[in-house]
């Protein structure tokens, strides 16, 4: 999300793994009702339909952001004086429970001063905050910045004149944060914030209000009193040109979710599609989300009825109820973000599943020549939850290739074969095991590193007697490695207490080897166990003026247009094999002592695409940036590795 949006609390985390947390993603929640509340309280049984329904979506979407979340709702045709725009926000470990808590309590104490509420939905409006017919929610996972509850989505904008009033919300990061903040200094005015938060909400702000303006002026001419002409305004207000003026120069990924004081509402993706977004329609809601399942389930709507929304275009839902895809930027090449189906969404989406099945099939050659196609002496397990689809296309694949090897020593046993060796044949399958258990109650009070340490190495339990001690080797697969400290300061220690033959840890993703910008926390290239994989093997072959060349050429790029930004820091790859890069890898995460081999074999480039055809964004793992904005900040980040600055590159 946004990036001033961020500050990770030291008690949230992603997720505990081979390797380590990755924060990310934030999830956007939108409804917008089109009939009467009277309509849901005489069909539903409850006026509160909308905010039901509202924290179904987010719940849904939890793992999109533990960090905090916030809900908005703008009333329509409000009387003179009443409240028609509500938000609630917290950064409570359970900040969606929090709001609709708080929520709630304004039924509570609506029915309570005025009895007849509870049945009448339009009384209810008047006195319940969050009695409105635009809904909007977030989710927050922040990439970096102050961890506070003012610092949650959504964001305001807020004005006497109701049709200038601004809220936003989203899934974005943007990398030309500082040429934004520069044109609204051009424009006159003062931010008081350098963040894509603020820089959008102000630009978006801005338009609104030159179109306000634009109305305005021209019905003042034609006679039109300022009463009339506000209404005029609510009525003609051109979303879709706000939004063209707005996004004219965004670089970055996003899904924005937007609603205006009178109705008005927008969801806008990145021309690139990066970031997702999914809606559905019928003659009582529009929804949005930034995942298909969520809206699924809240609504009991099958695959094929959500709708992904075109990138480069936005979701115009109009006052009056009406609704329309409609271009606001020229699409893009799409690249949407593969880091989403192998990991942040959830599985339960119907496309996400098959494709985690297929990552994990797809990396079966690799781990069988890591084990020397011994499957009778192999275990395989899975760390964390998060990769046990992963797991289980790797089983798949390894049922298909014992089905093989049976195939053949069958053959070999010729006509009469003897009923004990084809028994023995027979049942040959892949062993899978539970090797570690997740202690989610240990705590680490003490604050001395090595004491820590080993604290922390114990956060898993394993399962004792699962492998057999100098005769299995372990497979244990995980969905990503990034950073690789958890991997060698816990993970790997644990596993060899089980005392295998050989250790084999499988990435169902490939080799991260540079930043990302567009809403993962993936910022500073030191911290890539694969950049400083090769950066060791560049250094041990007397290659070092690759590393200064890079340098000078990355050095060379600041200053220079978006547009002329290319990425240099390919070049520090070029001179080795993915797999020379992967045994550094393993070499340098393998704790001293450790007493067992180990392996690491990682998804190819080829597999991914192979598995996850739609979502070809991949930047993270091959340099190939789908902005110009994303040449600019590794070039950035290579720059600040290379003087020793631990600071982000945006």
């Amino acid at each position: 999300m946004g990036r001033q949006e961020g500050g990770l609390s030291p008690r949230f985390r992603a997720r505990t793994a081979l390797s380590d947390a990755i924060k990310h993603e934030c999830g956007i929640a939108m409804i917008r009702l089109r009939k009467p509340l009277e309509h849901y309280q005489q069909r539903y049984g409850t006026p509160l339909h909308g905010l039901n329904k509202l924290y179904l979506l987010m719940e849904k979407q939890h793992n999109r952001g533990q960090d905090g979340a916030g809900v908005g709702s703008i009333k329509l045709d409000p009387a003179p004086g009443a409240n028609y725009i509500d938000r609630s926000r917290s950064t409570d470990k359970q900040a969606i429970q929090k709001i609709f808590e708080r929520i709630h309590r304004g039924y509570d104490d609506a029915v309570k001063a005025d009895p007849a509420a509870k049945a009448d939905a339009a009384v209810l409006k008047q006195h319940m905050p969050f009695m409105g017919e635009v809904l909007l929610g977030h989710l927050r996972y922040a990439t970096f910045g102050k961890d506070g509850e003012e610092n949650c989505h959504p964001r305001r904008r807020l004005n006497n004149w109701m049709t200038r009033n601004l809220v936003v919300a989203g899934n974005f990061n943007m990398t030309n944060v500082d040429e934004l903040f520069d044109l609204l200094v051009s424009i006159g005015q003062v931010p008081r914030e350098r963040s894509d938060t603020m820089t959008v909400l102000e630009k978006i702000g801005h338009f609104l209000d030159v179109e306000n303006d634009r109305i305005a002026q021209l019905h003042r001419q034609l006679g039109y009193n300022e009463r009339q002409i506000a209404q005029v305004i609510a009525e003609k207000m051109d979303v879709r040109q706000i939004l063209v003026n707005s996004a004219l120069d965004f670089d970055g990924g996003y899904a924005l979710a937007g609603m205006m004081g009178h109705g008005d509402a927008f969801v806008l993706r990145d021309p690139a599609g990066i970031r997702p977004a999914y809606w559905y329609a019928d003659d009582e809601v529009v929804v949005v989300a930034s995942e298909r399942p969520a809206i699924q389930t809240a609504f009991g709507l099958k695959t094929e009825d959500v709708h992904e929304l075109t990138p480069g275009h936005a979701l115009i839902i109009r006052r009056d109820g009406t609704y329309s895809e409609e271009k606001v930027r020229e699409p893009l090449e799409k690249r949407a973000c593969s880091f989403e189906r192998i990991y942040f969404s959830r599985g339960s989406d119907r496309d996400v599943y098959r494709e985690r099945i297929a990552l994990g099939r797809s990396v079966c050659p690799a781990i069988l020549e890591a084990v020397d196609h011994d499957l009778e002496n192999t275990v395989f397990s899975f760390i964390p939850n998060t990769a046990e689809v992963a797991c289980y296309g790797m089983l798949k694949e390894m049922d298909d290739e014992l089905d093989r090897v049976k195939e053949r020593r069958i053959l070999e046993l010729g006509p009469s074969p003897d009923p004990v060796q084809l028994r023995a044949i027979l049942s040959l399958r892949p062993r899978l095991e539970k090797v570690a258990i997740k202690d989610a109650k240990l705590r680490t009070f003490i604050t001395a590193d090595d004491a820590r340490d080993d604290l922390v190495a114990h956060v898993y339990d394993i399962t004792y007697g699962t492998v057999r001690p100098g005769v299995d080797n372990l497979v244990v697969i995980d969905d990503s490695i990034v950073r690789g400290t958890t991997l060698k300061q816990s993970i790997l220690k644990m596993l060899a207490r089980l005392e295998p033959k050989r250790i084999v840890v499988v990435s169902s993703a490939p080799q991260i080897r540079y930043p990302d910008c567009y809403g993962i926390d993936m910022a500073k290239m030191g911290d890539l166990a694969a950049f400083r994989a090769a950066i060791a093997l560049l250094k041990e072959t007397k290659q070092e003026n690759i590393i200064d060349d890079v340098y000078d050429r990355a050095l060379a790029m600041v200053g220079r247009p978006l547009a002329e930004q290319e990425n240099v820091v390919r070049d520090i790859y070029r001179p080795f094999t993915a797999e020379r890069i992967s045994d550094k890898i393993a070499e340098m995460l393998t704790p001293p002592g450790l007493g067992v081999e180990v392996k690491l074999v990682f998804q190819s480039i080829e597999g991914l695409h192979a598995a996850c055809p739609h979502h070809t964004g991949d930047w993270y793992f091959t340099g190939d940036y789908p902005t110009p904005g994303g040449n600019r900040v590794v070039n950035r980040a290579f720059i600040n590795y290379r003087e020793g600055r631990n600071v982000r590159a945006y």
